[in-house]
């Protein structure tokens, strides 16, 4: 079959000329202004868009953003008028394969456009390879010795080779659910598919529901052209949707009749389209709290948990604090051009007995840190923070040296303001650390400071 060339431009006699240059060896598709180009990368994919950087309806670099953020893969070539090098650069780095300045040599963009499509095809060849290699080791992301995480794999196995339409993961921020469910696709027989991953949180709801679903021409104001949702780019695949305990309650209704009736309808249309995904789901909140406190719906909570999976924390899986540790090392040495050896004796004695509760990205974070600040060639008990090389600092550990357990939002409370101090109070650089949104850390935050002051009555 042959490869797609999609030209965006409002100049019509460039279009044909272009178009009468490549139609014997491509086929050929056109568009005059910028929502159609847009429409046209959506609805048909093309394996290359020669997009101009001036358009009617929509700037050129505007589609390139619009396209990748729907999750187009295929390559663009810029064609820029002289001058236009600010919107060059900014299309490089959205991932344009070259820009061309207008006026061109039809000789030179023939050659340009040989070149993309041939760098196209190299990368269909790399992702099928990658596919191929998941497919025969499901779990080469994970870093896990213990029988907590030997038992996990061999649910996943089970969960990914079985029919499950739905899956619930369940676990605390930083222990792996992205990894899970990455695990979980790749298990499955639908390896080869896209997996399509969203953030529940980092959208507002408003723009929520057309991410999800996609909408119809005029379904509302910016709505110039048909768009596919992530329910239907994910076809054939896994729809991952993150944080799923963020989600408003009236989209969960919404979603509720997608995974009851695996269908749904773009916004403003009325035709039924068929859910050809996975629905793999994850949230570190406890959905049951969340369901008696009214901000998460009982029908959807146990159409989603039909299959759950919990992925432990760190502090429950201490043997993998090691091979753990020395993995981020190992990948930090290459990242940074350090040569930190791997870490045994009094170091690896206390990284193991610390409770971890921002769990592996808290380790990542930490490894991370030391190598990038410190001129070392082994970490040593001096490169730790002081919480965690001196357990009496540690609020859970009395002066006898016997645990106090304390509750989980106090460990997560703690963990947070340690976060905010290390970012100098900068809340959205401390959200992304931590792995959640800023709305989640402000609400974190708040509950901590109320069960801080209802156990300080309690005292009274």
């Amino acid at each position: 079959m042959s490869q797609t060339v999609l030209i965006v431009d409002d100049e019509q006699t460039l279009r044909w000329s272009l178009g009468e240059a490549l139609k014997d060896s491509y086929r050929i598709l056109e568009a005059e202004d910028g929502p159609t180009g847009l429409h046209l990368i959506q609805e048909e994919n093309p394996d290359l868009v020669l997009l101009d950087g001036r358009l009617p309806g929509l700037a050129g670099i505007e589609v390139l953003e619009q396209a990748r953020k729907g999750g187009f893969k295929g390559q663009v070539v810029m064609m820029t008028a002289y001058g236009e090098l600010e919107t060059a650069v900014k299309a490089m780095k959205l991932g344009a394969f070259d820009f061309i300045s207008k006026p061109f040599q039809l000789e030179k963009m023939s050659k340009t456009i040989e070149n993309a499509l041939q760098a196209s095809k190299l990368k269909t060849a790399n992702r099928q390879w990658e596919a191929a290699q998941s497919k025969s080791d499901p779990f080469h992301d994970f870093i896990g010795e213990s029988p907590r995480m030997h038992e996990l794999f061999e649910k996943i196995r089970k969960i990914g080779a079985s029919r499950a339409s739905t899956v619930l993961i369940q676990g605390e921020s930083g222990s792996g659910k992205e990894l899970v469910a990455r695990a979980i696709h790749r298990s499955s027989g639908q390896s080869t598919g896209p997996v399509v991953e969203i953030n529940c949180a980092a959208i507002p709801e408003t723009l929520l529901e057309s991410e999800l679903f996609g909408h119809e021409k005029g379904a509302f104001t910016d709505a110039k052209a048909r768009k596919k949702g992530l329910i239907e780019a994910a076809a054939g695949g896994t729809l991952f949707l993150d944080e799923i305990g963020e989600m408003g309650l009236q989209l969960q209704a919404r979603l509720l009749r997608v995974l009851e009736n695996r269908t749904f309808r773009r916004v403003g249309g009325i035709e039924d389209l068929e859910v050809k995904a996975r629905i793999v789901a994850a949230t570190n909140k406890n959905l049951l709290q969340e369901v008696e406190e009214v901000r998460f719906r009982q029908d959807l909570y146990y159409r989603l948990s039909v299959i759950v999976l919990d992925v432990p924390p760190l502090r429950q899986r201490p043997e993998d604090v090691a091979p753990l540790t020395n993995f981020f090392i190992d990948r930090f040495n290459h990242e940074l051009g350090k040569g930190v050896v791997p870490v045994d004796g009094d170091v690896l004695d206390v990284l193991k007995s610390y409770s971890w509760p921002g769990n592996i990205r808290e380790l990542k974070n930490l490894v991370e840190r030391v190598l990038l600040l410190e001129d070392l060639a082994q970490l040593d008990l001096e490169h730790l923070p002081r919480e965690i090389r001196e357990p009496d600092t540690n609020p859970q550990m009395g002066s006898d040296g016997v645990f106090r357990p304390e509750p989980l939002t106090a460990v997560e409370l703690r963990h947070i303001l340690r976060t905010l101090e290390y970012t100098n109070g900068n809340k959205s650089r401390a959200a992304t650390i931590l792995g959640i949104s800023r709305q989640t850390l402000r609400e974190k935050v708040k509950q901590g400071d109320r069960a801080k002051a209802t156990t300080a009555g309690q005292d009274d």
